[in-house]
């Protein structure tokens, strides 16, 4: 059998890395309590590490999806106030036309007066239809020309060319109105519509055959205000997922990466008198001379 001398250099060496070990842990808690977190570097845990980069990833996918999705409800909503309210002056011009319709019983003066009159809820139509938001129209988002119609009424957008919004990693929104669809182009735009009436009334023409158009006209913006209606609905849900999902993993981040400052003080204590003992086995285990020189 063969026996194994124990010298006193390597009960030195054990005792000094014994303590260096003891003194470490005491620092790497230390450590942690001070900086709030268990990850100060990869090596502290390389899977949590991974696990915590995958984490932040999503976390800063679902901001930029955050961020757009606020920028849908605002391009949403400005192109919603800007269809009530061509709506509104739309039924204006429904009014005046029905009233004008009647030219037989009314003066030249009373046409004028409700031919001006439409030629100014045109201007108002055109300048809804023109509205803008971050300086770029709301019905041609794809349009460089700084509005959506022309003096002469006709569209500036590129026709199929929509503008969207990445709501979420498989969802995009189209977040600007078909401004075609709601107010036409050029001379079958609801502009030129409202020219020919009051042309037809200056000029003494009935003008209750122009009812039907302004009708469809008017059903046409509220189809579109309803479509928006949906696209606005659809992004609210979208960012109520969103910010749920930020919660979730915030959550799972703290948990990969924050400390738990109260277990940490417990295992602070812990490794405090486990460092204690260490020292006073050492001082029995090692001559007086080595501790000296440990001190």
């Amino acid at each position: 059998m063969t026996m194994t001398r124990i010298t006193t250099q390597m009960l030195t060496t054990a005792a000094q890395r014994n303590l260096a070990n003891s003194q470490a842990a005491l620092a790497r808690l230390q450590d942690m309590g001070s900086s709030g977190t268990r990850l100060a570097r990869p090596s502290d845990d390389p899977a949590a590490t991974a696990a915590a980069l995958r984490v932040r990833s999503a976390q800063r996918a679902n901001e930029i999806h955050q961020r757009n999705a606020d920028d849908a409800l605002g391009w949403l909503g400005t192109l919603d106030t800007a269809l009530g309210a061509s709506t509104d002056l739309l039924r204006r011009v429904r009014d005046l036309t029905v009233q004008g319709a009647n030219a037989g019983a009314m003066s030249a003066e009373s046409r004028e007066a409700i031919a001006v009159e439409l030629e100014s809820l045109r201007d108002a139509l055109l300048q809804q239809a023109n509205t803008q938001y971050l300086g770029r129209s709301v019905f041609a988002g794809n349009s460089l020309a700084g509005h959506a119609f022309a003096a002469d009424y006709s569209h500036t957008g590129v026709p199929g060319v929509t503008l969207e919004r990445r709501i979420a990693p498989d969802t995009n929104v189209v977040i600007d109105g078909d401004g075609v669809a709601a107010f036409g182009s050029g001379a079958a735009s609801v502009f030129a519509l409202i020219d020919d009436i009051a042309a037809d009334l200056r000029a003494g023409t009935s003008v209750s055959g122009r009812l039907d158009a302004i009708d469809g006209f008017a059903s046409a913006i509220v189809t579109q205000r309803s479509i928006t209606g949906s696209r606005y609905a659809q992004v609210e849900r979208g960012k109520e997922l969103l910010e749920m999902s930020s919660n979730d993993l915030e959550a799972r981040r703290s948990g990969l990466e924050d400390a738990d400052l109260g277990k940490i003080i417990i295992d602070l204590k812990m490794q405090e008198v486990a460092y204690q003992a260490a020292l006073s086995v050492t001082a029995r285990a090692i001559p007086p001379t080595l501790l000296e020189f440990l001190a």
